[in-house]
């Protein structure tokens, strides 16, 4: 078989298209949809996908698809529950309040950086997400202000949370 000019552009072609479709989560103006799942018996609870790469700007919609289980989605913040920091320190923290089987809850993020969060009800089950928006600046820790002690992350939480180095590869990442 010849190869030709006219086939390595094709061939390019194809391979710039598959490219673009992988990563779904990037493109501009665009809703990335996060669900909420669990096991029938409530062994297992979990945020799918874990890890997502998005533009600024773009929303992020997560729905309960749990039918046994209300879920929250809350942003690592002092101001939420005393967490510790793992959001931009710009950026403005969110919780859902519970949401039922079927409810949703959506946030545009406009801030670049890492943005951490977690199901309050479910933290020490390791339900816990990652969005990273556009390329992240090195991550910044914030003190706790005087008078005011911050819960750190168990251990269990801190092991679930992908590389960013992998969700901005990927786009979307999916819990193994």
């Amino acid at each position: 078989m010849i190869v030709t000019r006219r086939r390595m552009i094709e061939a390019g072609g194809g391979l710039f298209l598959a490219a673009l479709l992988a990563r779904p989560a990037l493109a501009a103006g665009s809703v990335v949809d996060v669900e909420m799942h669990g096991k029938d018996d409530g062994a297992h609870v979990w945020f799918d996908p874990i890890g997502i790469h998005i533009e600024p700007g773009q929303t992020i919609r997560w729905t309960n698809r749990d039918p046994g289980n209300a879920h929250t989605v809350t942003a690592y913040h002092p101001d939420m529950f005393e967490r510790p920091l793992r959001i931009p320190v710009n950026a403005k923290p969110w919780d859902s309040d519970y949401l039922m089987p079927g409810q949703t809850f959506s946030v545009t993020l406009t801030v670049p950086g890492v943005y951490d969060y977690y199901c309050v009800p479910h933290e020490h089950a390791g339900m816990v997400g990652r969005i990273v928006v556009g390329l992240p600046p090195a991550p910044a820790e914030a003190a706790a202000t005087p008078g005011q002690t911050l819960t750190q992350l168990p251990d269990i939480a801190l092991n679930v949370f992908p590389p960013v180095d992998e969700i901005i590869a990927k786009g979307i990442v999916r819990k193994a």
